[in-house]
């Protein structure tokens, strides 16, 4: 991949046309140690809205970069997908000599991201709080983690999948008959990328008033289990345990996947004004008057008749023709599309979802700001791609650089 830098192009987030800006996180300088997706994922959203990311691969490189296929020059797409806006570093962190290379970059950086193993970077005399802290007190240091550093499972290794069983997400997902099912997408690790951006802003902010960084943990034991609602806040009001519902809400109904006379639609009917309206549509007005169906409570106790009425009168309709008509009528309704399908969508394009830049191709930024919209400067970069060009910045002689590529602390290409 090219690390070569080009702005965005294109409408900007507000709708004026004019080039993007550099970004809300300019100025912020990130070193990130992070690998796989969630630390990679937080980082990237930080690049994308300015932030200057340098990302530090170990000799072996992150992991992903053989997590395929689909390949494009031996990198493999999941890699491509979470590590765009930065530049690439390759370090042995096991070497002294290397370690300063990384407190050399860290005098004036702003956040430092990692997802070591609890303990990982004391072994290596980088503790947060017996040297960090003190020799760096800006510094906001960001650690995601699977399960925090104490207690019961403290220090063990997390990973989504184990973390979407322990946490509960499986238990409600699948079908009532079925076994309990892992969400189809990294869920957990996603959501704690989010989750530590979210901490890494509060952290920046707090230092704008104190002058001090501070330790910033995301766990994927914790945001797992923030991802529970509603069914933890029905447990704590009923005592009871959520019951796998397939796509059926556990609190509402209609809110459940309908087969039509063509394509599937999803209905989220959340009200009995929507309801009476999705009856009117797809003519069935007697539906909403019957008195099973006469409230929400009623429809949730009688939801498998709900199902045989709607379903009956669905059969004469085109899913994607009346999703269509049902939305723009102000009922909740869209067709079951497949992922091409989604990310070919006029209203995708027309959102700036879909960035294509050099050959690369990935997901946009989803947060819109008008004053300082995302962009789009570089590529995910080649293993060590800029190690030689960050050494220099950092101020390093060339007499320094060779020695530290001779000896493979600085290993890849530049080696």
């Amino acid at each position: 991949m090219s690390p070569g830098v080009r702005p965005a192009t294109g409408r900007d987030a507000a709708g004026t046309g004019a080039p993007p800006g550099p970004g809300a996180l300019a100025g912020v300088k990130v070193i990130d140690l992070s690998r796989v997706l969630g630390g990679p994922f937080a980082t990237q959203i930080l690049g994308d809205h300015g932030a200057e990311v340098i990302k530090i691969e170990p000799p072996g490189g992150d992991e992903t970069r053989a997590w395929g296929p689909p390949f494009q020059d031996e990198t493999a797409s999941y890699f491509l997908g979470v590590n765009r806006n930065k530049r690439g570093l390759a370090l042995d962190l096991g070497q002294p000599v290397a370690r300063e290379v990384l407190l050399r970059l860290l005098e004036d950086a702003d956040v430092l991201v990692e997802n070591f193993k609890t303990g990982t970077l004391e072994k290596w005399g980088l503790g947060y709080a017996d040297v960090l802290a003190d020799r760096f007190p800006r510094l906001i240091h960001c650690r995601v983690s699977g399960f925090g550093a104490d207690g019961p499972l403290g220090g063990l290794a997390g990973y989504d999948a184990v973390i979407q069983a322990m946490a509960g997400l499986m238990s409600v997902n699948g079908e009532a008959d079925g076994a309990p099912l892992r969400v189809g997408l990294p869920v957990v690790d996603m959501v704690t990328g989010l989750n530590a951006v979210i901490g890494i802003l509060l952290a920046l902010n707090h230092r704008k008033s104190t002058g001090r960084g501070q330790f910033v943990e995301a766990a994927l034991f914790d945001s797992g289990l923030s991802l529970l609602h509603p069914h933890a806040a029905n447990f704590f009001l009923s005592g009871r345990a959520s019951r796998r519902t397939g796509n059926d809400h556990p609190n509402i109904a209609p809110y459940s996947v309908f087969a039509t006379g063509g394509q599937p639609i999803f209905l989220a009917v959340g009200n009995d004004r929507q309801f009476a309206r999705l009856c009117a549509a797809i003519g069935a007005a007697g539906i909403a008057t019957d008195r099973r169906f006469l409230s929400n409570g009623a429809r949730v106790a009688n939801r498998d008749a709900l199902r045989m009425a709607l379903e009956a009168a669905l059969a004469g309709h085109d899913g994607a023709e009346l999703a269509a008509r049902l939305i723009q009528a102000g009922v909740p309704a869209g067709p079951v599309l497949g992922v091409d399908e989604a990310l070919a969508h006029p209203h995708a394009q027309h959102r700036q979802m879909v960035v294509s830049q050099d050959g690369y191709r990935g997901v946009g930024a989803p947060v819109k700001l008008s004053e300082t919209p995302a962009s789009y400067r570089r590529t995910p970069p080649a293993f060590g791609a800029d190690s030689l060009a960050i050494l220099d910045e950092a101020g390093f002689t060339q007499t320094e650089i060779d020695q530290l590529v001779a000896s493979r602390a600085v290993p890849g290409p530049a080696a």
